[in-house]
């Protein structure tokens, strides 16, 4: 069953997003080379605390195995779910940052992708196209549209632009837990899709590869890393389903110029 908001729940999910994407906005602001993994999941989590919220994924549990990090921080061919660690940022690494805050019982969820300094100018295409096809999903996500709509729109950018969709991780509606139905792939796959209807709440994600489309865990049994080990990049939005244009609850930033990317 899909989740259907009703305003005053609207209007708590409008504060998770607010605080989520203000963390990531001063927690991207903040890093720089020489900090490490573990003093960025630090600083996010004193800006979460002085926002009155917490981390929503702190204690997550998947398979009886705890999340032990405040936000996710995935470097370089790290696709998502990154745990904090000794390791330094250095020039020339992209970092993508997941955050996830609970707020009076609602979640906000946002993510994108950071570089540090300067990188290669395929990387710099790499998180254009990430980014413009979150954009191209949140403007299909129309009432009287269903899920693959935007699955199009994202796959239809991303794949014009020579990039791989990661297929093992999707979006997802989201409210009072991280995860609601209904699940939104970036990728168009075999069957129907649920409707979209105003009042739905759904965290729009694409992940992009440079390279392949598959992907591995890591030891550690959270980090996922491309195969190839070419580099991978994370933006996301929660967003709101209303009668008209869709709301973006977690914007802080201006949506990427048009012209931006092919």
């Amino acid at each position: 069953m899909i989740p259907i908001k009703t305003l005053d729940e609207l209007d708590a999910m409008r504060e998770a997003g607010r605080v989520a994407g203000t963390v990531l906005a001063e927690a991207s602001a903040w890093m720089k080379p020489g900090v490490t993994t573990r003093e960025i999941d630090e600083y996010a989590a004193s800006r979460i605390k002085a926002h009155g919220a917490k981390s929503a994924f702190l204690g997550y549990e998947v398979s009886g195995r705890k999340y032990p990090c405040h936000i996710c921080i995935s470097m370089n061919d790290e696709v998502v779910h990154g745990l904090a660690s000794k390791r330094k940022v250095k020039e020339g690494d992209i970092v993508s940052l997941d955050c996830g805050v609970r707020v009076d019982g609602f979640i906000g969820d946002t993510a994108r992708t950071v570089i540090i300094g300067e990188c290669s100018e395929e990387t710099q295409k790499l998180i254009d196209v990430t980014q413009q096809s979150l954009y191209d999903g949140i403007s299909h996500a129309l009432p009287g549209n269903r899920v693959k709509d935007i699955s199009c729109a994202v796959q239809n950018r991303v794949e014009a632009n020579g990039f791989s969709i990661v297929r093992e991780f999707v979006g997802h509606g989201v409210g009072r837990t991280v995860h609601e139905e209904p699940q939104i792939p970036n990728f168009v796959s075999a069957g129907e899709t649920p409707e979209l209807r105003p009042g739905m709440t759904i965290a729009i994600e694409p992940m992009v590869n440079a390279g392949g489309m598959k992907v591995k865990f890591l030891s550690d049994g959270w980090t996922v890393v491309t195969r190839d080990g070419r580099p991978s990049a994370h933006f996301e939005h929660t967003i709101a389903v209303t009668e008209g244009e869709p709301e973006i609850l977690t914007c802080l930033e201006l949506k990427p110029s048009a012209s931006a990317v092919a």
